[in-house]
């Protein structure tokens, strides 16, 4: 490449990568996030799936439906995580444990088009083997569930109907500033819940624009010992 022809590719490299379209018109990813309380205190975001995630007896499982970017902006249920309100005091029982489920469906506002209109939330008490996990204690109250081939939770008592951690822009549904179908297969091995967004389009480019005027500089220094 002769020296003419480098800076003005450089520059054309440049204002391509400035140029392409970031992430400030992505509002996020429409799904359902899990949240977990140990029935004192309140919602915290699930450092594991529901498929994987034990809970305890007296611990408290939170599902919410949202468009989120992350786990850092996910909209917590909208109920509290009272387990002495949904379970009483009934003993579990031998060999069983009692986990209480709080089922948030979102609002309009963040519906996928066709997906119907969000129900009511609403709360149960599962009474589940002593091992049973998270996914275990929504199926036994809240079927039916429809998960997809990656084993990503989809969808809660037949909500929404349809879609599944689409990417949503952001002239098409948000989150609820208040809250900042068929039978499913049996959830997959690794985290159903855990949607974290790869690196974003923006950030890509940064790193490349990086790495472009690295090269410059390097070629700039050779240029002046010549």
């Amino acid at each position: 490449m002769t020296r003419a022809r480098f800076p003005a590719l450089l520059l054309a490299v440049c204002a391509l990568l400035l140029g392409l379209p970031g992430t400030a018109e992505a509002a996020g990813y429409r799904y359902w996030s899990f949240w977990q309380a140990d029935g004192r205190a309140g919602w915290t975001y699930a450092t594991q799936g529901p498929a994987t995630a034990q809970p305890a007896d007296g611990d408290v499982n939170g599902y919410r439906f949202a468009v989120s970017a992350d786990s850092q902006d996910a909209a917590r249920p909208r109920r509290a995580p009272d387990f002495a309100a949904i379970c009483g005091k009934a003993p579990a029982g031998d060999g069983t444990k009692r986990v209480a489920v709080v089922i948030d469906f979102g609002t309009a506002a963040d519906a996928p088009a066709d997906g119907g209109t969000p129900p009511a939330p609403r709360e149960a008490c599962a009474r589940v083997r002593a091992d049973a996990t998270a996914a275990e204690a929504l199926a036994a109250v809240a079927k039916p569930l429809r998960y997809d081939n990656q084993a990503l939770l989809c969808a809660i008592s037949g909500y929404p109907r349809t879609g599944c951690g689409e990417q949503v822009s952001a002239d098409t549904g948000g989150t609820d500033p208040a809250g900042s179908a068929s039978p499913s297969p049996p959830p997959g091995p690794r985290p159903v819940m855990d949607l974290e967004p790869g690196p974003s389009v923006g950030t890509v480019a940064g790193v490349a624009a990086v790495v472009v005027l690295g090269a410059a500089a390097v070629w700039q220094a050779r240029r002046r010992r010549r």
